[in-house]
């Protein structure tokens, strides 16, 4: 049994052993910081394998081991050595290998392509993690850039839809004008009704622009109230009542009073116009379109408008709140009574104006039509009515 006083000797001269040649180990570490994984291994198992033979060597020096076991002790530590040398330089062939797949991952996703991790299943070491992290990465940017070509493809249909809308009004506004020049008009005040009307037009056209532009710029501002849900429904009914008389169709409200919400009057104005002319256009003559405002199991305020249209393909349901959708010939209207078909901005417009107040909107077919839902938060609980009003 060693005495406890030579025992804390031993293992004092071990310790400064140990941290003399670690701290070598590291000066080496850093002057070989740009040299390959696999020497950088060697120096880490140099360091070990010199630590245990300085120890001894000094251990030996202090007499308390033999020459003949400092003999047979540095004959293990040289084996011990050749055994870690070997495990290194397998373990940096390893770490070779998983770096070079990395660094063709890289090089794949810096050229756009979509990369997968090679790797086995169930591997979770540092550099197996580092892999899939890529590999994520990868499938992230294959979305963004899917979707940057899918918005990109839909503002040049856009701009063209904009181009043939803005076209159409302007060659009939130059023609009316040229003709009320030349004097060739028996009736220049029905001229000046549809000079009138096609102003209007453009005029809608240029707003819509604009409230598409700000909402995606993300410089909507809401001066937000409380606003009961089936009073601004019915007000937005009786404007359009002429226009569904135009086209046939009757407008039908159903709610009552409430629910109340927190918005923008004139925004969620917008919103429910927008919708009762989409279904307004869509809808054959002598049917009618339904607007309901409810509140859902959640107390969440919930505005639809249900056509009597054709419906919308499975595969567009997705695509109509998309700007510049127009979808097939039986949801492209016509101009009628100085409304357009528009560039595909109206529901564009409500569904940003929608998520601007923190809601939701969706689609969905009937058996009688297309059925718009705009799905918005209940008010806060700590609010009533005649409370003040609030920017957003």
């Amino acid at each position: 049994m060693i005495p406890l006083p030579e025992l804390a000797v031993i293992v004092a001269v071990c310790l400064a052993c140990s941290v003399g040649v670690g701290l070598l180990g590291l000066v080496a570490l850093r002057l070989a910081r740009r040299a390959p994984m696999g020497v950088r291994l060697m120096i880490v198992a140099a360091t070990g394998v010199l630590s245990v033979v300085a120890g001894m060597v000094a251990i030996a020096q202090g007499m308390y081991i033999s020459e003949h076991d400092l003999t047979v002790l540095l004959w293990v530590a040289v084996t011990a050595a050749l055994s870690s040398f070997g495990v290194a330089f397998a373990l940096s062939k390893l770490f070779a290998s998983e770096a070079a797949d990395l660094r063709r991952m890289a090089r794949a996703i810096g050229s756009g392509e979509r990369v997968e991790r090679a790797g086995r299943p169930g591997d979770h070491s540092e550099l197996a993690r580092l892999a899939d992290d890529l590999t994520e990465t990868s499938r992230r940017l294959d979305e963004a850039k899917a979707e940057l070509v899918a918005v990109d493809a839909s503002r040049r249909e856009l701009f063209a839809w904009i181009s043939h809308d803005l076209r159409t009004p302007l060659a009939g506004l130059r023609a009316m004008a040229e003709a009320l020049e030349d004097g060739m008009v028996a009736d220049p005040s029905r001229y000046h009704r549809q000079i009138r009307s096609q102003v209007d037009q453009l005029s809608g056209m240029v707003d819509d622009l604009f409230e598409l532009a700000t909402i995606e710029s993300g410089t909507l501002r809401l001066h937000t109230e409380q606003v009961d849900l089936y009073d601004l429904a019915s007000d937005a009914v009786a404007d359009l009542r002429p226009v569904a008389d135009a086209h046939a169709v009757t407008l039908h409200a159903h709610g009552g009073a409430g629910p109340v919400v927190l918005a923008d009057p004139r925004e969620l104005t917008r919103v429910v116009k927008n919708l009762l002319m989409n279904a307004i256009q869509h809808s054959p003559a002598g049917s009618q379109v339904r607007v309901e405002t409810t509140l859902d199991g959640g107390a969440h305020a919930v505005l639809s408008v249900t056509d009597a249209g054709a419906g919308i393909p499975e595969t567009d349901l997705e695509q109509v709140f998309r700007t510049g959708w127009k979808g097939n010939e039986s949801r492209t209207p016509q101009h009628s009574w100085g409304h357009t078909a528009g560039a595909g901005l109206g529901l564009a417009i409500v569904r940003g104006i929608v998520e601007a107040h923190h809601g939701q909107v969706r689609v969905t077919n009937t058996t009688r039509g297309a059925r718009f839902e705009v799905r918005l938060p209940p008010l806060p609980r700590h609010r009533h009515l005649g409370s003040e009003p609030e920017q957003a």
